[in-house]
């Protein structure tokens, strides 16, 4: 499931912070070796970055962490 999709009316953000987004989603998914977009651990990745951008988080390597270490994986930065 692409970020975009959940995104799309979901106006919370501005346009600029939708690549910021994208970019932490990406790197989770590939920390935590998910390539199947239908896998519904990629929604629950996704909605931990939303989640954690909506309480004011824009850094991708920051907001990638929280979705991954929130999964009990180690963080994207390690």
């Amino acid at each position: 499931m692409p970020l975009r999709l959940i995104l799309q009316n979901d106006h919370s953000f501005a346009p600029e912070d939708i690549p910021n987004l994208a970019a932490a989603f990406e790197a989770a998914l590939s920390k935590l070796g998910l390539v199947n977009r239908t896998d519904p651990m990629t929604a629950a990745v996704a909605k931990r970055i939303i989640q954690l951008a909506k309480e004011g988080e824009r850094d991708p390597e920051r907001l990638c962490d929280g979705a991954v270490t929130a999964l009990g994986k180690q963080s994207c930065s390690g």
